[in-house]
């Protein structure tokens, strides 16, 4: 039996888990707010400049399936620990780059080590938590993933303010550090997973457990949500900068990095749909966290700062919510052997489309303005929400999904 809540082991996995997404997130987004200051110093354009965040992102997709393998092989906790001291060993020589090709290098490489967190961290607790708390645990650490998230970008962009985009990406690894330790300090040993069970138990290679999940519509539905879900979040954070830069709102960089403790609605709504979800069904608070994310886009159209913040906290919490339903979904629906590889296929999917969306969606900024790029965003949302409701519908009474 897993951990039930409040035991004070479960109360040391989420802190633990907590604090990985921090050391995690912190480091990957920390380019985020000074992409303008990249853009303006190295004379590129926006889409070239969010290559910052990208090539993290591209180099976490790249390797979540590898790291699934390494923490079969050697454990859970063992894999998220290499990881995470590896990143952030890279997060501290990132600023030492000494042009934009060495940093986007060392970039990549930082991502391929971040990505053991998210990788395996929702296969390791669907494995020590209990099951009726897995959704609700799910959620917990989800909220954590947004402070990470928040807490990188609100560091680098006001040291950034001192200094430069490396005092900032600087700044945000000294946090990371201290969440890496914290990490290592509390998370409990697993029980409920020992490295080479599987083989040993004669269960399938890697490419036999990738394939019975890429051949499971429900969990290539729930991949789908990542990559379309996270491509359009993305996007609307990289851009953002450069909207409330122009005309006709003009803010200072120092407000615009305000904006991003818009990731406290994350905070909140992850957590509260994780237990949304365990009392009534996910699919429900999956589309309601989609529908969430739609209203706040068309709220960001009207050219209004404070009718901006407000789609910006709705966007941003019916983003984490329906992530925080999603993450968790796949592990716990998949088949018990092949948890790892169906947390590492979603993440592959929410990483490649952070990526390839963060990217050419700047194009789409660029040619056609701010309001083509919202039609577009809410477009990804529309076609996220009919593959669920399709494919994530219960199928049989008493199925509650």
């Amino acid at each position: 039996m897993g951990h039930v809540s409040g035991s004070r082991e479960y109360r040391r996995l989420l802190v633990a888990l907590f604090f990985a997404g921090i050391a995690t997130f912190a480091q990957l987004y920390s380019p985020q707010p000074v992409l303008p200051l990249i853009s303006e110093t190295l004379d590129v354009s926006p889409a070239t400049a969010s290559l910052a965040v990208s090539a993290s992102t591209l180099g976490l997709a790249a390797a979540v399936i590898p790291w699934s393998l390494i923490a079969d092989r050697i454990g859970r906790v063992p894999a998220m620990a290499i990881g995470l001291v590896a990143a952030t060993i890279l997060g501290i020589l990132a600023p030492f780059s000494p042009d934009g090709t060495v940093l986007l290098g060392v970039r990549l490489l930082e991502g391929v080590a971040l990505g053991a967190v998210p990788a395996i961290a929702l296969a390791y607790l669907s494995e020590e938590v209990d099951a009726r708390h897995v959704a609700a645990a799910a959620g917990s650490y989800i909220a954590g993933t947004t402070v990470g998230g928040l807490s990188g970008r609100v560091v680098s962009g006001f040291a950034a303010e001192v200094g430069d985009w490396r005092v900032g990406m600087w700044a945000a690894s000294a946090l990371c550090v201290g969440a890496a330790v914290a990490f290592l300090v509390l998370i409990p040993r697993a029980r409920g997973f020992h490295p080479g069970r599987f083989h040993a138990e004669g269960g399938a290679g890697i490419a036999g457990r990738i394939a019975v999940n890429l051949r499971t519509p429900m969990q290539l539905a729930l991949y789908a949500q990542g990559f379309l879900l996270m491509g359009a979040f993305v996007a609307v954070y990289n851009y953002l900068g450069f909207h409330l830069s122009a005309p006709p709102f003009s803010l200072p960089a120092s407000l615009v990095t305000l904006l991003f403790l818009a990731y406290l609605a994350g905070t909140v709504s992850s957590p509260w749909a994780g237990i949304l979800a365990s009392r009534h069904g996910r699919l429900g608070v999956l589309i309601g966290g989609i529908g969430v994310m739609i209203s706040g886009a068309a709220l960001m159209m009207v050219p209004a700062v404070w009718i901006v913040v407000a789609g910006l906290l709705l966007y941003t919490g019916g983003f984490f919510a329906a992530h925080a339903v999603a993450s968790g979904w796949a592990p716990a629906a998949a088949r018990r052997d092949t948890r790892a590889q169906a947390s590492s296929l979603y993440y592959l999917g929410y990483y490649v489309g952070s990526s390839l969306f963060g990217w050419c969606l700047g194009f789409v900024f660029t040619g056609i303005g701010w309001l083509g790029f919202l039609t577009a965003v809410i477009g990804m949302c529309v076609v996220s929400a009919v593959l669920a409701i399709l494919a994530l519908r219960p199928t049989a009474a008493g199925d509650r999904r």
